[in-house]
């Protein structure tokens, strides 16, 4: 979509050939001979670009100029002066014009000026579509968690999420601590700020400050230039220190003093900057075991473990695994170019049995991998990798305390699974089951699945 013009000036041959030659562009183009039929113009239409003379009898340029804010905070407006009075138009641009042009005018700069700033209103929007797409992905909505150990891990998520508290999240590898620390931050008010990730795991122990606080030119041998920090790009974002174990031990002093002061200073800089991002760390060790062990200092600790956030692993709430399973199905259904409807029930029931050592990414992976090789309509266990095939797997799972629990577990999550691709719909789900209504209903009684999603009693 091309920007929308509107030309105000109060001489109609001047207005005219500018809005000719602009509408020759192929740009769509209004035109007003004063300010206050263009603040009219302006709060009926969607004008993207309004082109006004200074110069003009009553409301003059300036004056239209800091009205427009109020009606339409988002037109981009372009001065028209002369030469002598370029001061004015200047001035002009202290009051939010985003450029001027000189009369007598050359109507190819004037169209030149149009199409940079139709490009930049582009980027604008499509940034705006992409921050909305994020923050719709990482909206609590839209986070897959089915399972009550998760809804309880969301429920601290919403509370904490309004607050500037540090926070840690622990738990296994591929358990989703980033996508965590994405939603507290999308759901934050340091969501217009960045987000920014670093591995801890990856830094170079001579180079954590550096990384971490940046450096001015001269600062060691190596800096030839200046070089912002982590903590300097965020600015008043979220950064999310991912593997927080791996920090070495005199690099962690340092961090600590930054938490503690809420300031740092550049290597070779004499300038303190005040510290305005959150801070959120996570690990998929036992953070307190090493505190214990006096590879991790207990000080900083505590400082980043205001509030505690753990990610259970995939095989302790196997009830997530169909909604899941679902959810990737559909994402790469997008992705691929393909239009498989789901999983069959023997594949469904080889997913359930299996103990997901590299948990929900690992799931991920699996689906990606049994999608590009599906030619049907569901995914069957031929699509699926060898290693899911292996008994000893399930077994593994099945041997895990009483084989009578075990076997009751697996029973309701097969059933919740079914109940969940037919919306509770009670009758199509005893059919898919192979049990009588009556039958169903008396299973869920006794395995404690409730009748209704909150919108269905079918």
């Amino acid at each position: 979509m091309k920007a929308r013009v509107l030309v105000v000036d109060d001489e109609r041959a001047i207005r005219d050939l500018l809005a000719d030659a602009v509408r020759h562009a192929g740009y769509e183009v209004l035109s007003a001979p004063n300010g206050e039929e263009a603040l009219s113009l302006i709060g009926k239409e969607d004008i993207h670009i309004a082109i006004v003379d200074i110069n003009m009898p009553g409301m003059n340029g300036i004056d239209l100029l800091r009205k427009i804010p109020d009606i339409s905070p988002g037109t981009i407006v372009i001065m028209i002066t002369a030469y002598a009075s370029v001061d004015t138009a200047v001035n002009a641009l202290r009051y939010g014009a985003f450029d001027y042009i000189l009369k007598p005018l050359i109507y190819e700069e004037v169209i030149a000026k149009i199409m940079r700033i139709d490009q930049y209103l582009k980027i604008k929007r499509e940034n705006q579509i992409l921050r909305q797409e994020m923050e719709r992905h990482y909206d609590f909505h839209n986070i897959i968690a089915k399972s009550q150990s998760m809804r309880n891990v969301f429920d601290v998520v919403r509370k904490v999420s309004s607050t500037a508290s540090n926070i840690l999240i622990t738990g296994e590898s591929g358990t989703g601590k980033e996508l965590i620390a994405r939603s507290i931050h999308f759901n934050s008010p340091m969501k217009e700020g960045k987000f920014l990730t670093i591995n801890c795991g990856t830094i170079p122990i001579t180079l954590w400050e550096s990384e971490l606080f940046g450096h001015e030119q001269g600062a060691f041998t190596d800096a030839k230039s200046r070089k912002e920090g982590y903590l300097q790009i965020v600015k008043e974002g979220t950064l999310f220190l991912d593997e927080i174990s791996e920090i070495p031990l005199d690099a962690q002093v340092k961090l600590l003093r930054v938490i503690d002061n809420k300031e740092f200073t550049p290597l070779g800089s004499v300038t303190t900057q005040r510290l305005s991002a959150r801070i959120i760390a996570a690990s998929n060790k036992d953070i307190k075991q090493m505190v214990g062990q006096g590879t991790f200092r207990e000080d900083l600790y505590y400082r980043l473990n205001v509030i505690h956030i753990h990610t259970p692993p995939l095989r302790e709430r196997k009830e997530d695994v169909p909604a899941l399973v679902r959810h990737f199905i559909r994402q790469f259904n997008q992705e691929l170019g393909k239009n498989v409807a789901g999983v069959d029930n023997m594949t469904m029931k080889l997913l359930l049995s299996y103990n997901w050592e590299g948990n929900v990414r690992e799931l991920k992976n699996v689906i990606e991998r049994a999608m590009i090789f599906c030619d049907k309509e569901l995914i069957g266990n031929q699509d699926l990798p060898a290693e899911l095939h292996e008994s000893r797997k399930i077994s593994k799972l099945l041997g895990r305390g009483d084989l009578r629990q075990s076997m009751k577990e697996f029973e309701k999550i097969a059933i919740l699974s079914v109940l969940e691709e037919v919306s509770f719909d009670k009758k199509k789900a005893a059919s898919i089951l192979g049990l009588s209504k009556s039958s169903l209903y008396r299973k869920m009684d006794e395995l404690g699945i409730a009748y209704s999603t909150g919108n269905s009693q079918k």
